[in-house]
């Protein structure tokens, strides 16, 4: 048997080496458009290589996947986070977990990450052809596959795996297409959000946690911790909404208006009171040196500047009127996005091979049998955290094991 997988990132390596391990007489072929493996895994997590996440249960492991949580509950049921670090702690990687779930190479270093994928294909005999693009597949009578090579160059093979990514200027979208699949466009999935010409981005470097931000005019809404950045907002929570409202967004050419609650769950209500009562019990005392809510001074002096008040004033020379301008600041500050920003050098998209078209026990097509998929290629993505890595292994797994049986 002969197993081609297309695609040198994470989900294409552990396809080939589930293959490989799976069926010790198969030969297993990898197949990279560029002379370059391993790409994402080298600049993921800065460098760092976040492997996965340290969340077990299935249930809230697959809530973490805006597109494809359904699908990834029974794949997960069969390889999960658990089985991740076991794989690569068996291959002698110290791995550690950080506060946030986050789980990195002791090393903090990718290069450890790849040093082992390399290692495994290596020992299991997998052969690599690099700058190896293909242009066409061609499904053949005896239900297997021949791969036309922009070289020129003809590659036959009984199973054939594609990891080769979600990028939307992709030519593997087109092959598949021609094979049947519905094609999800995809579009980026995690990115920051850029505010250009607001004072806000004077802030740089603060840190906000809980703070509740919602799209609005949109049902999505999180709360969490929201970093200022020199060109808007970043962290976690942003990054997540960007990935819920993927598609919402690049509908919207990514120009919308957020909306920041800095209190989290506090209502206009509750927080008008608050202030009241802080005025009146406090009349002599400066605004600024006694405030009810706990914010970063730079943050708060903003966001007095912005409701037309001199943080200096006494209390008592506060209206009413400012008072009600302080909260809709607080409750409901609202700014234009124009635009977004990449998240560090990692590009997620959401988009990709139709989840309809795929059987999940073994993430083979529907559409074409002897065929099967791994990775970014299929519409799954997740937020920010090791599960993107965790969807590429859990589908390499599958995938590859299943080519593998006879």
């Amino acid at each position: 048997m002969k197993i081609v997988v297309i695609g040198g990132g994470a989900a294409g390596f552990f396809a080939a080496i589930q293959a490989a391990t799976a069926n010790k007489n198969a030969e297993v072929v990898l197949l990279e458009k560029t002379s370059k493996l391993l790409q994402k895994v080298k600049v993921s997590g800065g460098g760092r290589c976040n492997v996965t996440n340290s969340c077990s249960d299935t249930k809230q492991l697959s809530a973490s996947y805006p597109r494809g949580e359904k699908q990834l509950k029974s794949a997960f049921s069969r390889f999960t986070t658990t089985d991740t670090v076991n794989w690569f702690q068996d291959k002698k990687v110290k791995l550690k977990t950080e506060v946030d779930g986050r789980v990195f190479p002791v090393s903090d270093d990718s290069q450890t990450i790849i040093d082992c994928l390399e290692k495994e294909v290596k020992k299991l005999k997998i052969e690599i052809k690099l700058e190896a693009d293909v242009k066409k597949i061609i499904p053949t009578y005896s239900g297997g596959f021949e791969l036309a090579l922009a070289s020129g160059d003809r590659i036959t093979c009984n199973k054939l795996i594609i990891a080769s990514g979600g990028s939307p200027k992709s030519e593997n979208m087109q092959w598949l297409k021609e094979l049947g699949h519905e094609i999800i466009e995809p579009v980026p999935s995690l990115f920051t959000f850029n505010i250009p010409n607001e004072a806000l981005n004077l802030l740089t470097g603060i840190s906000v946690n809980p703070i509740k931000v919602k799209i609005a005019d949109t049902k999505f809404e999180f709360s969490g911790p929201v970093l200022i950045t020199h060109w808007g907002l970043s962290g976690p929570t942003i990054l997540k909404l960007s990935s819920f409202a993927a598609r919402n967004l690049a509908e919207k050419d990514y120009q919308f208006k957020i909306q920041l609650n800095w209190l989290n769950d506090k209502k206009e209500e509750a927080c008008r009171n608050e202030l009241m009562n802080v005025k009146a019990a406090n009349p002599h005392k400066q605004v600024n040196n006694h405030f009810p809510f706990k914010l970063p001074t730079r943050l708060l002096s903003h966001l007095f500047i912005k409701s037309g008040i001199v943080e200096t004033l006494r209390w008592a020379d506060i209206s009413k009127i400012d008072i009600q301008q302080l909260v809709q600041n607080l409750i409901y500050d609202t700014y234009e996005v124009q635009g977004k920003t990449s998240f560090k050098e990692e590009f997620v998209t959401c988009g990709g091979i139709s989840l309809n078209d795929i059987e999940f026990k073994n993430m083979q097509s529907k559409r074409c049998k002897n065929l099967y998929f791994a990775g970014e290629i299929l519409d799954i993505d997740g937020i920010t955290g090791g599960f993107n890595f965790q969807a590429a292994w859990t589908t390499g797994f599958i995938a590859g094991n299943a080519a593998a049986s006879v």
